[in-house]
């Protein structure tokens, strides 16, 4: 079994700021997230927050069996930061710091150009256990915060970091490439998200590249540029 690169047994709150463990700091920024986020989800009136609307929803259909990527995207976020922490920690720090710039460029939009979508279908046709689940998201998930989509823009994230990665098997890759593009479907086919948000996320996704690669791809673009020259 391989073993994690970071012996954790040592982790105190007094060793929680040495070099060895300080990464574990940027773990903190969920905190602030998730109350900035409960905050812009009930304070700002749902009569506030502009439609998010194209033709293109009104073709997809529903379709609850994307209920599974949908909540899958929990455990694809709680998975590889919880890999990348034990076996490649500069690898963590990237996702995280991925992650928090999609989450506060998110966060900026959300209040100042205060969202919703009105996709959700009244009644649902079918009765079975993944309609169920869809029941009991629509119960505890509200319909405003919605463009950019973070479910498609954290996927693609993850997916982004996941592929640079040269220790990753091929395979690996593979499923982590097409259970993001599920999630990002999900999305649209459960009628939580517009297309329009999906497209929204891609620039946040450029952005947060730029930040975090910026250097990876200069470096690409340079040797291409030696190769052809």
């Amino acid at each position: 079994m391989r073993k994690p690169t970071v012996d954790y047994h040592g982790l105190r709150l007094k060793t929680l700021f040495t070099p060895q463990y300080s990464h574990l700091l940027l773990l903190l920024c969920w905190v602030g997230y998730l109350v900035l986020f409960f905050l812009t989800e009930n304070l700002i009136p749902t009569e506030r927050c502009i439609p998010v609307h194209c033709a293109l929803d009104d073709i997809i259909p529903f379709c609850e069996v994307f209920i599974i990527p949908y909540v899958g995207w929990y455990f694809f976020i709680a998975g590889s930061l919880l890999y990348y922490l034990l076996y490649d920690v500069e690898n963590f720090k990237r996702l995280q710091i991925y992650i928090v710039l999609l989450q506060a460029i998110a966060l900026l939009i959300f209040t100042f150009i205060p969202t919703r979508q009105d996709l959700r279908p009244p009644v649902l046709e079918r009765n079975n256990v993944f309609t169920a689940c869809v029941e009991f998201l629509y119960t505890i998930d509200t319909n405003t915060g919605v463009c950019p989509s973070l479910h498609c823009a954290i996927s693609i994230g993850i997916a982004s970091v996941w592929l640079k990665d040269r220790s990753a098997a091929a395979w690996l890759k593979t499923f982590i490439a097409v259970f993001a593009a599920l999630i990002c479907l999900s999305t649209v086919f459960l009628k939580q998200h517009s297309v329009i948000d999906f497209v929204a996320a891609l620039p946040l996704c450029l952005a947060a590249e730029a930040v975090v690669y910026g250097s990876y791809w200069k470096g690409k673009l340079t040797r291409r540029k030696q190769i052809h020259a």
